[in-house]
């Protein structure tokens, strides 16, 4: 997609967002069905706005709503799994929890070091992909190779076991420079699929703007100044003010994540992460 295009469809009125958002949903729901399409779901903020426009959707075209995938990568906020209980029952969403235990079992505690050699065949296959050569790495969920194993295999593992044609996400243009060249609906390879994405207009600002518009639920941990929620290990927050009360346009969303893994992103992505 051109830059003018992406441009144009960025500054789109609210309304007009959720129309297009809808639109790609539509779209989508048309090519796939809801046996074969999953919403990735991690209890954000975007993905939580995406579920919406999915439900809306759903509703308005009489048709039912896809699974959620719920990637449980090993150190996850208690505030997130009850947002994520909430609303999958307010919303009477089936979710999948979807985790890779050939890794996680071997971690008692994050940090503790897990044995290349005692990892199953496809683990150690995923590993020597990333051109981890030691013989043992930390369990860390969101390192370079923690979050290979614990969210891009465990993704795949359920979209190989579940015969998954499409997996929708939240990513936006805006939040990450390696996301800026997606489109829509983006094939991948390894397992084959397609990755849809309804709201990459969306800025941040949107989101804040339709979760108060719609009255969409959202983790508390926003309400503390957290603005991006990644593994809780590695997530700070950004403020003591509520993330929408920031300074969203000239401060950087994704500043209480783990630097390691931003610096990284392109790479995690070439492996097949979202």
């Amino acid at each position: 997609m051109e830059q003018q295009e992406r441009d144009r469809l960025q500054n789109l009125q609210l309304e007009e967002k959720v129309e297009k958002s809808k639109e790609i949903i539509r779209e989508a729901l048309k090519r796939f069905g809801p046996e074969e399409l999953c919403i990735a779901w991690t209890g954000g903020k975007d993905s939580t706005t995406m579920l919406w426009l999915y439900c809306e959707t759903c509703r308005e075209l009489g048709r039912p709503l896809p699974r959620a995938m719920f990637i449980d990568e090993g150190h996850v906020f208690e505030e997130i799994l009850e947002l994520v209980n909430r609303v999958q029952k307010a919303w009477e969403v089936e979710v999948a929890l979807v985790k890779n235990r050939d890794v996680s079992d071997k971690a008692e505690n994050v940090g503790d070091l897990i044995n290349v050699a005692a990892l199953n065949e496809r683990n150690r296959r995923e590993v020597e992909k990333t051109g981890f050569t030691e013989e043992a790495f930390p369990f860390e969920p969101e390192s370079y190779v923690g979050n290979h194993l614990m969210k891009t295999v465990a993704m795949n593992l359920f979209i190989e076991g579940n015969s998954i044609k499409a997996l929708s996400t939240a990513i936006r243009w805006d939040e990450q420079e390696s996301r800026v060249a997606e489109d829509y609906f983006s094939p991948r390879t390894d397992p084959d699929h397609i990755r849809i994405h309804p709201i990459l207009h969306f800025k941040e600002r949107d989101i804040w703007n339709a979760i108060h518009k719609y009255k969409i639920p959202f983790c508390s941990l926003y309400y503390l100044g957290y603005r991006s929620l990644g593994a809780k290990g590695s997530t700070t927050k950004n403020s003591d003010i509520p993330a929408w009360e920031q300074d969203l346009e000239n401060t950087p969303e994704r500043a209480g994540r783990g630097q390691d893994k931003e610096e990284i992103m392109a790479q995690l992505r070439a492996l097949g992460y979202m």
